[in-house]
């Protein structure tokens, strides 16, 4: 098999494509040929955004459907609509997250709604997504699924220890999956350390810097360093799947 990878025409659905790391990821993939469906949570705010994802994507064909990953019949609604538009499916980015950031030292805080919050959006709407889309990414015979995982998962420091537990399961679940779903479905999960999104509520540029400072490469990253892993996972590393690609800048080490 000769590298990298062609992926044009590939059909991709990023799933939390309107947020920062989704929207790159769109970006890079588009750029190299595929059509994008770019996801994004229930109302006209977060419906505004990805259209405006979309619009400046490269390319054509690509599109922007609602869809609530902690809900799965949202996701088969959505597996409904690929199907019609599309007849296929061959990449799944699972790029939706939330979190808040909780002291680790302040138990109470985390309370068990929080809890199912955090593990429902980072962990069962994400198995739940490959689950729904497994016959889609099975047909295609080269189907590939990125999950996001954070280096949180091992180095146990994170927004809460709720999100580092929910990464940590995104590691198992890809090493599981990856092994399930061969050989037609590759599972490979990307960690990121400090990324320059809004995504963690509260961190600033202040945070940011001192982050940098501490990071063996001297900065966080950027959304596209992220992407770039990502589009490697289906350009490059054709023959890897059941594992989590590291992509902190050094930051874990």
């Amino acid at each position: 098999m000769s590298y990298p990878r062609d992926i044009k025409n590939k059909v991709v659905l990023v799933i939390g494509g309107a947020g920062g790391i989704g929207a790159a990821t769109s970006q890079l993939l588009a750029a190299a040929g595929a059509r994008l469906i770019v996801t994004h949570m229930p109302g006209a705010q977060f419906a505004a955004v990805a259209r405006g994802v979309v619009a400046g994507l490269p390319g054509e064909g690509h599109t922007a459907f609602e869809a609530d990953v902690s809900h799965t019949p949202s996701l088969i609604n959505l597996r409904d609509r690929i199907s019609e538009q599309h007849g296929r499916l061959d990449i799944l980015v699972n790029a939706a997250g939330f979190t808040r950031p909780i002291p680790h030292a302040d138990l109470d805080a985390l309370s068990d709604d929080l809890i199912d919050q955090i593990f429902s959006v980072n962990w069962r709407g994400q198995f739940a997504a490959i689950r729904t889309f497994a016959p889609l990414l099975t047909a295609s015979g080269d189907g590939l699924v990125v999950s996001i995982s954070s280096i949180a998962a091992s180095t146990g420091v994170g927004s809460s220890i709720a999100y580092c537990a929910a990464k940590a399961g995104i590691d198992i679940m890809t090493k599981c999956l990856g092994r399930v779903l061969a050989p037609h479905v590759r599972v490979l999960a990307v960690a990121p350390g400090v990324v320059d999104t809004t995504f963690v509520p509260g961190r600033d540029a202040h945070f940011n810097d001192k982050v940098s400072n501490t990071t063996p490469l001297k900065r966080i990253a950027e959304p596209d360093d992220i992407a770039a892993g990502i589009l490697a996972c289906a350009t490059h590393l054709g023959f890897s799947t059941g594992t989590t690609i590291v992509v902190d800048g050094g930051r874990a080490l």
